[in-house]
């Protein structure tokens, strides 16, 4: 069954998923730190922290990276981003599929209606970004040790199981839920233009094309 398939792949990290994530993971961790390093320079020196920011660009702060932390410090705090995805895509992709086929239901030519999966996007995202949240926040959590270190503050975590026990401790299970309602407000946005996509994408190629609803069809979308 192709649906099972693609829940399957979705839920529990289908191989190319995880050569995505691993490939761009250095551009994430250098968004993270760029905004690290002016939040540390502002606080530190005011409105003279532009001229004194230790990087400048995408390129350099990589480069600054490998330079003094080794070039495997460029994917420091991947192994909650591999467990963000498989329950992040995993959440949202079993509660769509429900949403589908169980609590909206499709119209009797088998559409699905733009304004069902509007609202199917919007509300799988949101479940699955609760889910992950614990996850994504461990993951930013490991990706600002860059900026203890470049304060010269103590590393507080040893490594993610680590981070999750310390983020316990110190919060309880509400603490691994901080930030979360901004988290789900873009992930809501960002799977009602996604899931729609992909959805509306796909009925279009079955529909006027000679493609079946299959792993072909399936990427396409």
């Amino acid at each position: 069954n192709f649906r099972i398939f693609v829940c399957f792949s979705e839920c529990y990290g289908f191989p190319p998923h995880f050569v995505f994530l691993l490939a761009t993971f250095p551009l994430d961790l250098t968004k993270t730190r760029l905004q690290m390093q002016g939040e540390a320079a502002l606080a530190r020196l005011g409105d003279s922290a532009r001229e004194s920011a230790p990087y400048r660009g995408m390129v350099r702060t990589a480069l600054g990276i490998v330079q003094e932390e080794g070039f495997l410090k460029l994917w420091q705090g991947v192994t909650p981003a591999i467990y963000r995805h498989i329950v992040y895509s995993g959440g949202r992709m079993v509660t769509y599929e429900h949403l589908r086929e169980v609590v909206f239901g499709k119209s009797e030519d088998k559409h699905y209606p733009l304004w069902k999966s509007v609202i199917g996007g919007m509300m799988a995202g949101v479940v699955g970004q609760f889910l992950a949240n614990p996850t994504d926040l461990v993951k930013v959590q490991m990706q600002m040790e860059g900026k203890r270190k470049l304060e010269g503050k103590p590393l507080r975590f040893r490594g993610v199981h680590h981070a999750f026990a310390k983020i316990l401790s110190e919060g309880g299970i509400r603490g691994l839920w901080a930030g979360w309602v901004p988290n789900i407000q873009r992930a809501a946005l960002v799977n009602m233009g996604d899931l729609t996509t992909y959805d509306t994408v796909k009925h279009y190629l079955v529909l006027n094309t000679p493609l079946e609803d299959n792993i072909m069809t399936h990427g396409l979308s």
